[in-house]
This record gives structure tokens, C-alpha cells and sequence, in this order.
């Protein structure tokens, strides 16, 4: 019987500009995303969503808020994946690491082409962000 894969995402927002990861593999091979990817056996949901960010930025972070889970069967062509999306503190620089060619801040006005489907997270996430502060 086929399941579904976890995944967890981070969304890191600092001055008006939020963290991306450009990909170094495929999918999306070049495109920016938020930092993330799959949850590991015996692993917490939040416990991935740190050392994913922590693997792919170089930075620390702290979970604020639950953004919200993404389903849909095809957000990810690899197959059904599911992500849990948290909206994070970040400390230190951003420097690129494990799965990504380069880790940047963009702002939230001038985004570029995303994998997946962040750019429907990213606005959830600005939302979720404006009520926190």
C-alpha cells in the first residue's frame, strides 16, 4: 500500500524580506523554495523543520507558528507529499548548504519563481505572520 511522504517547511521573515533556498536537485532544479524536505523515521515535525533549515541555511531557528499543512496530492511530481509548514525565528547568517546552491532574503513584494507550490504557502505564511506581530 502506497503513503504519502511528510515533509516540513520553514518560513524565516526578517525585515520585511523572507529566507529561500535555491535548489540544487531536481524537482525544480534552479528555482527557489523555502527551506525544508522529508520528515526522518523516529523524527518530530518540529524537530525536521530545525535541522532542515539549519542544514540548508546554516542558520538556527526557533518554531513561532503552525502556518499550515499542504496536501494536495500533486504539489510535489516526486508523488503524494505532505508538508507542515511553520513560520520561524532565525538567528545568524543565511550561508547555503546540503540541498541548496545558494540561501537568500527576498522581499516580500519582488519574489522569484518558486518550486511547488510556496508561493500559495508564502501567503499564508505573510499572513500568518502579520497576526503574530
Amino acid at each position: 500500500m502506497k503513503k504519502p511522504s511528510i515533509t516540513v517547511d520553514g518560513v524565516i521573515i526578517k525585515n520585511g524580506k523572507i529566507l529561500l533556498v535555491k535548489r540544487k536537485n531536481e524537482p525544480f532544479k534552479g528555482k527557489w523554495a523555502l527551506p525544508g524536505g522529508f520528515v526522518e523515521y523516529g523524527e518530530t515535525v518540529e524537530k525536521a523543520v530545525l535541522r532542515e533549515v539549519k542544514e540548508e541555511t546554516g542558520m538556527d531557528a526557533k518554531i513561532k507558528k503552525l502556518v499550515g499543512v499542504y496536501s494536495d496530492p500533486a504539489r510535489d511530481p516526486r508523488g503524494h507529499t505532505i508538508s507542515i509548514v511553520f513560520l520561524l525565528e532565525g538567528e545568524g547568517d543565511a550561508i547555503a548548504g546540503d540541498d541548496a546552491i545558494e540561501a537568500k532574503f527576498f522581499d516580500l513584494n519582488e519574489l522569484p519563481p518558486l518550486a511547488f507550490d510556496h508561493e500559495k504557502i508564502i501567503k499564508d505564511a505573510i499572513q500568518t505572520y502579520k497576526n503574530e506581530c
